[in-house]
């Protein structure tokens, strides 16, 4: 056998994975690309006092929020209760602002041709019903827009707020298309672990995350999960079990995070007096793939790193520089036969 057969017999080996994009790709037969969208005026009741203060112990907003932190910043907060909202009309010229900046960029360097608008910083269904329909609805309104991707809590969600985004998943993307509006809810399920969600301050633990996903996957809605690699206290058979469980609530999708510290968090101060490691980038990434492993064909990956690239980052330092990170994740995969 010449060299040439052996190494194409290698290639068909290998496994590409579904990733969310190649997932958009296949579906729509076109790129695909979400755009993130930073309102201020949200917050988290975990923040505002409502279930705790302070967030969680690894949240720093700003950092999470980099769009936002180039724009002036108000002292509003929305609340779920109170219908008053003299900021929308600031806040929907934010999302119009944002959404026509970042398509233009996409645009030019990846010649994107649909976009799904995602809402990221804070808890973006922590607001009056309303709002939430205004800014949702306008979301949908802009050209080329195929869906939203909304980030939240499973503690701050209502069935009046499901059944909204359910009616707008029936909705065709445009007259006569075949495809509806894609409508995702991305919750931070973080671990599956009560204890490791009390020493995080969470503020609501697993079988809220079980119950309000049920909720979301019966009303046909798509749901990504988050999880967070190197939380305190949780050894690789934990951080596993994270993926193994929420896998098992039916989530369509999977994020996968590293957890970092920066700066003006809680978790500053442990790692300053030395009661939090960080986890180390070659246990990350084992554990990383020991769970891709495990997601079934049907499941898509949105994202398999994260980090920030500032001086707010105190460690670990692997987790600044994204393009080493994904070289070297894509290097443990393609060892695996793992394409990303």
């Amino acid at each position: 056998m010449n060299c040439a057969v052996k190494k194409d017999l290698g290639l068909l080996k290998q496994k590409t994975l579904n990733t969310i994009g190649r997932y958009w790709r296949k579906k729509y037969e076109d790129k695909v690309y979400k755009i993130p969208i930073n309102i201020s005026g949200f917050t988290c009741p975990n923040i505002d006092g409502t279930v705790s203060k302070g967030g969680c112990t690894f949240c720093e907003n700003d950092s999470f929020a980099p769009n936002l932190s180039k724009e002036k910043k108000s002292d509003f907060k929305l609340h779920p209760q109170n219908n008053e909202n003299p900021y929308l009309e600031n806040q929907l010229l934010q999302l119009q602002t944002q959404f026509e900046a970042t398509k233009a960029k996409l645009i030019k360097k990846f010649g994107a041709k649909k976009f799904i608008i995602y809402f990221q910083s804070f808890t973006n269904t922590y607001a009056p019903l309303d709002t939430l329909k205004t800014l949702y609805e306008k979301a949908l309104s802009f050209d080329d827009v195929i869906g939203l991707s909304i980030g939240t809590r499973t503690d701050s969600v209502t069935d009046e707020i499901l059944d909204f985004l359910q009616e707008l998943s029936n909705r065709p993307i445009y007259e006569n298309s075949k495809f509806n509006y894609e409508i995702w809810l991305e919750y931070g399920i973080q671990s599956v672990y009560d204890k490791t969600l009390e020493k995080i301050n969470r503020g609501h633990n697993f079988e809220n995350i079980k119950k309000w996903i049920k909720k979301t996957k019966q009303r046909g809605l798509l749901v990504c999960g988050h999880i967070i690699f190197g939380l305190p206290d949780e050894d690789q058979n934990m951080m596993i079990q994270s993926t193994v469980q929420s896998l098992a609530l039916g989530i369509d999708s999977i994020k996968f995070h590293p957890l970092y510290v920066v700066k003006n968090t809680i978790l500053t101060k442990d790692f300053k007096n030395d009661k939090f490691h960080p986890i180390t980038e070659k246990l990350y990434i084992d554990t990383l793939i020991k769970s891709i492993k495990l997601i079934p064909e049907h499941i898509s990956i949105s994202r398999v790193t994260a980090g920030i690239e500032d001086d707010s980052l105190l460690a670990p330092t692997w987790c600044k520089n994204k393009h080493k990170q994904m070289y070297n994740i894509k290097q443990a995969l393609l060892k695996e036969k793992l394409i990303y």
